[in-house]
């Protein structure tokens, strides 16, 4: 290991680009690889929970990331059996800013781009595909074979490429499914002019399923839940069926329906569950979604890719600067977080097998006893509000800020 090499981080995601921020303002050269020419994804979560806003705050971003175009929302409510009900608040959090940012997460990464290219030890590279590891005499990993055939040399490799990682399965490190009931359909619906986007719930719950809609200023991102594996028949019935169906569980989106004009403009999203049982190998690190794949309920996944993000540049940052070799620290990102992911993903479970199952059924023929709870105590839905704005575990920024640019 080369001590004047940089960390090389596969996968411009927000685990990887908060690490990259993180490490590259400690001093550390570090070089983002995004096999994409620009962060344009309408399938990437919307939702900026107030964990991840509290970190731009420790390091004094978070009053010019708030201008970038926003909804936020501070109490959840929930379109159920033709019902609306309050299930969570986060109004009293301790923190800045309270609520969670509906922001397109392209805009996100863009921001955290230009923060980065700040510091000249950013290197953000575009249109680089990362496609194998090398590894030197002792089987370390020593860096990455771009799709090109360059290979790039590395005191560290952190693989942030997400749920279908091609790094960790190179790295042969060990996955557990914990299996996911669902699958979701992605597709958008434009706002006509003078409606009131309030009017249309983020999520709604009939017996005919379930859809979630993200505002976006002029048209709704629309997530239609399906049974896993459920999306051939669904598209054997027709595109005229679909949006029968999404406007008579959501009628509010009926009027901008015929958007949709064929299935080429609904996107599957295949929804994984799982974690690896090991984050590491001597030169390699693992984190966000490459390290667990979280399903979409509560909208965490986001947050707890960006927790990691900040607990390995906890970790690793100062050291890094200093020289020092990175692997006998590896695990103990994974020994931070492991806890704080598991939890998660048990609530997740929780909700897959007491909700989504049920739903996908066609079992939910009234209102659980806790939602009903929820809607009429409300000191009972700071619980689930803290829950999913602050998670477990919660990070905060300890990585130096390196001296030429304090």
């Amino acid at each position: 290991m080369t001590n004047n090499l940089p960390v090389i981080i596969v996968g411009g995601g927000p685990a990887g680009m908060v690490a990259g921020l993180l490490l590259a303002r400690a001093g550390v050269q570090v070089a983002v690889l995004e096999k994409h020419a620009d962060f344009l994804r309408d399938f990437r979560g919307d939702t900026v929970h107030p964990s991840t806003l509290e970190l731009f705050r420790e390091i004094g971003l978070l009053e010019e990331l708030l201008k970038e175009p926003h909804a936020a929302i501070d109490t959840m409510t929930l379109n159920l059996l033709g019902g609306q009900y309050t299930i969570a608040t986060m109004k009293h959090l301790p923190v800045a800013a309270p609520f969670i940012a509906m922001m397109p997460q392209w805009d996100l990464l863009d921001f955290i781009a230009r923060q980065g290219r700040k510091y000249p030890t950013f290197d953000l590279r575009m249109s680089t595909e990362a496609t194998r590891l090398t590894y030197d005499t002792a089987n370390r990993v020593s860096g990455v074979t771009l799709a090109t055939g360059e290979t790039l040399a590395a005191r560290l490799v952190i693989a942030a490429d997400g749920r279908r990682s091609v790094l960790r399965d190179a790295a042969e490190l060990p996955l557990e499914d914990l299996g996911a009931p669902m699958d979701v359909l992605w597709f958008r619906i434009p706002v006509p002019a003078g409606t009131d986007m309030s009017e249309v719930a983020l999520g709604t719950i009939d017996k005919g399923g379930m859809v979630v809609a993200i505002p976006r200023g002029d048209y709704w991102q629309c997530a239609r839940v399906i049974e896993k594996g459920g999306f051939a028949p669904i598209e054997a019935r027709g595109i005229a069926a679909f949006r029968e169906e999404i406007a008579a569980i959501v009628p509010g989106l009926a009027a901008g329906i015929d958007a949709i004009r064929s299935f080429e403009d609904v996107k599957l999203l295949a929804v994984a569950l799982d974690r690896l049982t090991r984050w590491s190998r001597p030169g390699l690190l693992a984190i966000g979604d490459a390290a667990h794949a979280m399903s979409p309920i509560g909208g965490v996944g986001i947050n707890l890719a960006v927790q990691d993000a900040v607990a390995a540049a906890n970790i690793l940052a100062a050291p890094l600067a200093a020289g020092a070799d990175p692997d006998p620290l590896l695990a103990h990102v994974q020994a931070r977080r492991w806890t704080p992911t598991t939890r998660m993903q048990g609530l997740q479970r929780f909700a897959h097998r007491n909700i989504i199952e049920p739903m996908l059924r066609g079992e939910i023929t009234r209102v659980p006893l806790a939602v009903r709870l929820l809607d009429r105590i409300p000191l009972l839905r700071r619980i689930p509000g803290r829950v999913l704005g602050l998670g477990f575990g919660r990070q905060h920024v300890q990585s130096p800020l390196a001296k030429e640019f304090s």
